[in-house]
């Protein structure tokens, strides 16, 4: 058991120093887009100073750094751009199948053959009125 002593320092806080980090990806392309935009005003300066030496097959510098900027930007807006139907058809499998297991838990075999004949009438009935653009019936 340790008893408080009035002779003995408690011990205070440490401070850190610490600097929190903060990555911002748009500023950090648009740094790279700017620095590539600034290469490529030189060397097209450059070009028209020595038109006479130029032969037409030197590469762009930012010629790598634009193919994979524009793979990541295309990656990034796939991500985003997922279609609201595919939820909701994911949401209605899952239903199905959750109404099959439990009728199937609760009732046996007769439930799934049920839910087998009443799905596809269902889906008859509401997609029988749909008609292509320009069919004539």
């Amino acid at each position: 058991m340790k008893f408080v002593s009035l002779f003995n320092k408690i011990p205070k806080h440490k401070r850190f120093s610490y600097e929190p980090r903060f990555y911002d990806e748009r500023e950090d392309e648009m740094r790279e887009r700017e620095k590539r935009i600034r290469a490529e005003i030189s060397v097209e300066r450059e070009r028209e100073a020595n038109a006479s030496l130029h032969d037409g097959t030197q590469v762009d510098p930012g010629y790598r750094t634009r193919i994979a900027g524009s793979f990541k930007s295309a990656r990034r807006t796939a991500s985003r751009q997922s279609d609201p139907s595919a939820a909701l058809m994911r949401l209605v499998i899952l239903l199905v199948l959750t109404v099959l297991i439990i009728g199937y838990l609760q009732f046996g075999p007769v439930a799934a053959y049920g839910l087998f004949l009443i799905v596809p009438v269902y889906l008859f009935m509401k997609f029988r009125n749909l008609r292509k653009p320009g069919e004539d019936a």
